[in-house]
């Protein structure tokens, strides 16, 4: 059993180098992948968002909000003006995403005890930057109310100490857990990147076990595993295994050790996991080929389209919780959804693993799912001739 092993591993290597489609989705597509998204997140949060800040008041004390307003991180006035129309059209011109309006007589409003409106408008077709931007200017909001109660006070002679009591009575001190420097590529780019390794193993796994009936030569690879088929299965994905689970280690590598992510449990156990996503991967795209044994472009093709949805259900981009309950349940048959939780739990939590037990057996379920349906295979090797 383990001659017949080695020698369709050793068949399936030789067919490597023979199809440079192998190699180009197995090392090319995974670190272009790489690549392009750590470089395209390498800032973490973007920052210096194009805004316009319309000040028709004009008093010294909106001035010296303004100067205040210009310090903000992730918002950059581009535009300074008291024309709103200007504002208007700039935005329309996708010049910017958002404007802080401050209407004339702000400021003898707030010092006469009436009640002023700040208006802030934000463009939402650009969804991150106008939620960035939407926190940014309701703070901006908040502090020019208090910056205009502060110069109140000081003309009816308060101190600062005595100011500072009423405008701040409580301090509140934030801790983002997990995530500290709400650094966007800690989430996204984790997922992402394993994402699409994962949706490659899924159609790689199709692709090589279909591409021996589309040659024909299925009955070999039967007889050459002593008409064993999970020895057949076995024997030629073991390459791939052992590739891809190289490649995820060295995108953990970039991540944890150079990217320097979070990763509360340490490289070592993220390399496991990383291990278990990739059978649990090569599980899911043998379990849609025994759905569709002997068609490649049935299986690669359902393997796209359920790749694919797996970002949506995964979770990190809206909680799977929030989810209508059918894809809340649609959601666990996906490895990319219970990596995404192990990942969650482990690293950026630093949870014991009990917490991430369901996880972790759901992938290894996932894995070794597709062995009880090898009597389709069988029958495939035996039966089957290949179809376009």
């Amino acid at each position: 059993m383990l001659k017949d092993f080695w020698h369709i591993t050793l068949r399936e290597i030789r067919a490597f180098g023979r199809r440079p489609i192998f190699l180009m989705i197995m090392f090319v597509a995974p670190l272009t992948f790489l690549w392009m998204f750590t470089s395209m997140m390498g800032a973490g949060l973007p920052t210096k968002l194009p805004a316009a800040l319309v000040d028709e008041d004009n008093t010294h004390v909106t001035r010296q909000l303004t100067r205040i307003l210009g310090t903000m991180e992730e918002t950059d006035f581009v535009i300074k003006t008291n024309s709103f129309t200007e504002a208007r059209e700039a935005m329309q011109r996708g010049e910017i995403y958002a404007i802080f309006r401050i209407p004339k007589g702000t400021t003898e409003a707030a010092q006469t005890q009436r009640q002023p409106t700040v208006s802030f408008y934000t463009n939402d077709s650009y969804y991150v930057a106008a939620s960035l931007l939407m926190k940014d200017m309701r703070k901006l909001s908040e502090m020019a109310g208090l910056a205009i109660t502060r110069e109140t006070m000081r003309a009816k002679g308060y101190r600062d100490d005595q100011i500072m009591g009423v405008l701040q009575p409580i301090v509140v001190e934030s801790h983002p857990l997990g995530n500290p420097y709400l650094n966007y590529s800690v989430v996204l780019t984790n997922m992402i990147v394993p994402g699409i390794l994962m949706l490659l193993i899924m159609l790689t796994t199709s692709y090589a076990l279909g591409n021996e009936w589309k040659r024909g030569q299925q009955k070999i690879l039967y007889e050459m595993a002593g008409q064993r088929v999970w020895v057949a299965v076995c024997a030629k994905l073991f390459p791939q295994t052992v590739i891809y689970t190289i490649i995820f280690w060295f995108i953990d590598f970039v991540f944890y050790n150079y990217l320097q992510f979070p990763c509360a449990c340490g490289i070592p156990r993220m390399m496991l996991w990383g291990f278990l996503a990739v059978l649990a991967s090569q599980g899911f795209g043998l379990l849609l080929f025994e759905a569709f044994p002997g068609m490649m472009r049935f299986a690669m093709s359902a393997c796209s389209l359920l790749g694919v949805m797996q970002f949506s259900l995964a979770g990190f981009s809206f909680p799977v919780t929030a989810m209508n309950s059918a894809f809340e349940w649609l959601a666990n048959i996906f490895p990319l959804h219970h990596y995404f939780l192990v990942y969650v739990n482990q690293a950026l939590n630093g949870y014991p693993i009990s917490y991430a037990w369901a996880n972790v057996a759901f992938l290894l379920l996932i894995a070794l799912l597709p062995f009880l349906f090898t009597h389709r295979l069988r029958n495939a090797f035996l039966y089957k001739e290949y179809r376009a």
